[in-house]
């Protein structure tokens, strides 16, 4: 320590999508805030997750429609697409945001300390920069936000070069032959479509029996069956036993139906899921709780300390960096004495970009029938969508899951061309409790994808029009 300290009464722990709108807020509520962040402001999702992956996911889109502009009537020759100058594309579209952030806090007064924090005591965090130099930093309330990184196993180790993670996988100095992407969640799906559109060699595995297992299965279905028609290997029920890493390749040992099998690679990309950023922070000393390592918070983020609130993929499920986002907001004004409402977890979007993309909110059909609701479920397929002929998108389905004793929407699932652009205003419904009638009484524009909706929930009773 050289002795400097300062005084907040907030400091954040991280500079994510969590972290950096908790700061925001507090300074908007009149809070003194102090943000910590080691690294790029934006955290993960905005330098190495959300935003350069959409980046380079658009890029594969226009690789796509160019490619296949002939459908539409237009001819255009020698399409070739520069990994490097995609890549490049990505990495600016990050900066740029990034820089933005920072636009933000100082806009909004909020003092950014650069280094890696640890706990010392009751309201005292101890930041040590990159140099080695230390500060003191002592606050009323704190808010951790450190996030989270690539889940690594015994048998599934990382070495950067052959086994890599999403990190690595975005700024590839050229494209491999081929490529094992073990994870099927939504960072596995949406890298396996990239990868694929760019002419590489996909095996897609997952251990548990559908694609995104967090979804609905029967969505989760249709999009296995498009990856397949494509051209991927996708291999569900698989489990890992382990990878022998060469000089040149990577085998890739695994067991299916009960047979081991082997397959050889160019290298592999791990996508099992995140483990929290939560080593080293000095949680044990101030008695705050874990499990698994990610930090046990109550329904308006406090931790099992007073004072200390912890918010995004470091307090666990769901590692989204919208729930990051709300989570920080919540935690901010219950420090403010604000009235609030807990986040109903039940109704937050999910959103993988990958073709077709998969959107959805609220309960799946398994869900509400371990819950032991009654429901009636409908389902209209985007071949019989006019906008989605017209867009060259025909793949996929609107499903609608309600209520059979009221009518209220439980669930909506989609997977089709802009699905995630389609799920917003049904999260909305949600929330405002939207019966069946609401939805099929609400005009919808032609032509547009979302008209699926209410045909889908029309289905649901027997009266879909155009299916």
């Amino acid at each position: 320590m050289n002795g400097m300290s300062s005084h907040a009464d907030l400091v954040v722990v991280g500079g994510g999508p969590g972290g950096y709108v908790a700061a925001i807020r507090a300074a908007q509520l009149g809070r003194k805030v102090t943000l910590v962040e080691k690294d790029a402001l934006g955290g993960i999702c905005l330098n190495w997750g959300c935003i350069p992956t959409k980046a380079l996911l658009r890029s594969a889109e226009v690789l796509q429609l160019a490619a296949g502009a002939d459908e539409f009537g237009i001819e255009v020759a020698g399409v070739k697409p520069d990994w490097q100058r995609v890549v490049k594309r990505s990495r600016e579209v990050a900066a740029r945001l990034s820089q933005g952030v920072g636009f933000l806090l100082k806009k909004n007064r909020v003092d950014v300390v650069s280094g890696t924090a640890r706990l010392v005591g009751p309201g005292a965090i101890e930041v040590t920069a990159a140099d080695g130099s230390a500060k003191r930093l002592e606050s009323a309330d704190i808010i951790l936000a450190t996030g989270a990184r690539t889940r690594e196993f015994p048998n599934l180790r990382l070495d950067r070069q052959r086994v890599i993670s999403a990190r690595e996988a975005m700024v590839l100095e050229q494209l491999p032959e081929s490529i094992a992407i073990i994870g099927g969640g939504s960072i596995g799906v949406e890298f396996a479509h990239l990868f694929h559109a760019f002419g590489v060699r996909v095996l897609l595995f997952e251990m548990l029996p559908s694609l995104l297992p967090a979804g609905d299965e029967e969505i989760s279905r249709d999009l296995e069956k498009s990856f397949k028609k494509r051209g991927m290997t996708v291999l569900t029920s698989a489990t890992i036993d382990g990878l022998d890493v060469g000089p040149g390749s990577v085998g890739v040992r695994y067991t299916r139906k009960g047979k081991a099998e082997s397959a050889e690679v160019a290298c592999v990309l791990l996508a099992v899921g995140v483990q929290p950023n939560s080593e080293g922070l000095g949680l044990e000393e101030l008695g705050i709780a874990t499990e698994r390592g990610f930090i046990v918070t109550d329904e308006v983020g406090r931790t099992t300390a007073p004072r200390i609130y912890a918010i995004g993929d470091v307090a666990g499920q769901p590692c989204l960096a919208h729930a990051a986002s709300a989570e920080g907001v919540l935690a901010v004004e219950h420090i403010a004495g604000l009235p609030v409402h807990p986040i109903d977890y039940d109704n937050m979007p999910a959103c993988t970009y990958c073709r077709p993309q998969v959107a959805s909110v609220g309960l799946t059909e398994r869900q509400a029938a371990e819950r032991g609701i009654e429901t009636k479920v409908g389902r209209f397929h985007f071949r019989a969508n006019g906008k989605a002929l017209a867009m060259g998108e025909p793949e996929g389905l609107v499903k609608a899951i309600v209520r059979a004793a009221d009518g209220v929407l439980l669930g909506l699932h989609v997977v089709g061309g802009e699905a995630t652009e389609m799920i917003q205003p049904f999260a909305l419904g949600r929330t405002l409790g939207a019966r069946w009638e609401d939805l099929v009484r609400t005009v919808h524009p032609h032509p547009t994808l979302s008209e699926a909706v209410p045909e889908a929930v029309l289905a649901a009773f027997g009266h879909a029009i155009h299916a």
